[in-house]
């Protein structure tokens, strides 16, 4: 009994199980016992926040909570206000947004951890496990192996790659996290705070190859931009790392030449696709390969051929839509919004019905719009100015504390959440989704935050509001 009690207080083991389950929602054939698994880890949650509130009194040591406590505030007020048959769906959206703020991002918070052994572990979990899946979906790939069973549309779902996952958006995400998770498991000094060892260089080899070959190959537009991104936000941190002061002249040399490597990766990274694909479809499709002297990738495209791309050959798929419906239901309430379990009700009552007609749940495509209709404008500004405060610490204390030697992972870190804030403009992926993904961002942006205490170590300065004292940290 002792022993159970000290795992529900544990908060630093819910993360992991709660990371884990959630991850193998995302597997075929796992992903319904996941699932029932997942109701009760996130039950082991919703305690774990009303534990760490009320035990741990993780608000003397929360940095920014005015403005998340303000936001969670408009959460309840909004769902008040907007009483429907999305009242129970709003209620577990509330109890979501807690877990990630006060467990996920509140892990600076928790003293008697070590964030690092926790993050390579489950870097190490992620690791190992895309590696066997990656090989097992590209092996079955090369076999023909090709069905759909209800639901699951198996190693190949319209034409793109998606290997033993349940969409081939999935499998691009997970893939960059995992590169990312290989990037962060190779620096040095994260080895040595986490008192772990190095993962064998050959489980590394194989998870970046299969890696790499499942993100061109499951054509996902936005899973590629989150890599390039978070390219493009680590040479950023390369260029600018230097503690030295730099001229006008050499900043703006710097930046031309960060602009420049930026245009190449996009460029190549679209052309390395492009290439994998085609050449993907030739080795896979033997019938075409024999005549491909005669025949075009079009003509074999318009075959029952496997090509990688996509069968939908519009650029925004459908987002366009999704977008024009959100500013209808932004009008239906603009100060407060409508609560996120009401959008699909309401586009179907007072708009078009756009986002009824596919899988878009209570989400809009885009993370940013989907917090403005949600929450309005007072609890979109709250979120922004959470986000702002916290970016503006990270990026200071980046920029000036470490240099482009360092062998630390926060530069891993700020290039990740940089480019998923890119990325969220194309997903579900901000805050409103019980997800693998929405969770890895919280849980990127909490081990981000302990650099913030290591960095900025709470002085116990506050302001007088009246009687009362407010520490400064938490604004």
């Amino acid at each position: 009994m002792m022993r159970l009690k000290n795992i529900l207080h544990n908060p630093s083991k819910f993360r992991l199980s709660y990371l884990i389950v959630l991850f193998f929602c995302n597997v075929s054939f796992v992903q319904l016992p996941a699932y029932v698994c997942l109701v009760f880890v996130f039950l082991w949650g919703v305690y774990t926040v009303y534990y760490k509130i009320k035990y741990q009194h993780c608000f003397e040591s929360f940095r920014f909570s005015l403005w998340l406590m303000g936001f969670l505030a408009v959460n309840i007020i909004t769902m008040l206000i907007n009483l429907s048959i999305g009242f129970w769906y709003n209620l577990v959206m509330f109890f979501h947004v807690s877990i990630c703020f006060f467990v996920f991002y509140g892990i600076h918070t928790e003293k008697d951890i070590n964030p690092k052994a926790e993050l390579y572990k489950i870097c190490k979990f992620i690791i190992y496990v895309t590696s066997v899946l990656g090989v097992l979906g590209f092996a079955l790939m090369m076999c023909g192996v090709k069905f759909e069973w209800m639901w699951i549309k198996f190693i190949i779902f319209e034409n793109r790659f998606t290997g033993v996952y349940i969409n081939p958006n999935l499998l691009g995400f997970i893939s960059v996290v995992s590169i990312v998770c290989c990037h962060i498991i190779s620096k040095r000094d994260f080895l040595m705070q986490a008192k772990r060892g190095r993962i064998s260089r050959l489980w590394l080899t194989v998870c970046l190859t299969f890696d790499l070959i499942s993100l061109l190959l499951c054509d996902s537009n936005a899973s590629i931009i989150l890599f390039i991104c978070y390219v493009i936000f680590t040479l950023v941190f390369y260029a600018f790392s230097m503690n030295a002061r730099m001229n006008k002249k050499q900043v703006f040399l710097k930046l031309i030449a960060v602009m420049l490597a930026a245009v190449y990766v996009v460029g190549a990274a679209l052309m390395v696709r492009s290439i994998s694909q085609r050449a993907f479809t030739q080795l896979i499709n033997p019938k075409d390969a024999r005549s491909q002297d005669a025949l075009s990738v079009q003509e074999i495209s318009g075959s029952d051929a496997i090509t990688f791309s996509h069968k939908n050959t519009k650029i925004d798929n459908g987002r366009i839509k999704l977008v024009k419906e959100s500013f209808k239901l932004f009008q239906l309430s603009p100060v407060l919004g409508i609560s996120n379990g009401n959008i699909i009700e309401y586009s179907q009552k007072y708009s078009t019905g756009t986002l009824s007609l596919s899988y878009h749940n209570s989400d809009i495509h885009n993370g940013y719009l989907t917090i403005l209709v949600s929450n309005g404008v007072i609890g979109f500004a709250l979120f922004f100015i959470f986000g702002v405060k916290f970016g503006k610490h990270t990026i200071v204390n980046l920029f000036k504390r470490q240099n482009a030697g360092s062998k630390d992972i926060l530069p891993c870190l700020f290039a990740f959440c940089c480019g998923y804030l890119v990325y969220s403009l194309f997903e579900k992926a901000l805050l409103y989704d019980t997800s693998f993904m929405v969770m890895w961002f919280w849980y990127m942006i909490g081990m981000t935050s302990v650099y913030l205490n290591k960095y900025e170590p709470l002085m116990g300065s506050y302001y007088t509001i009246g009687s009362r004292r407010l520490p400064k940290h938490m604004i």
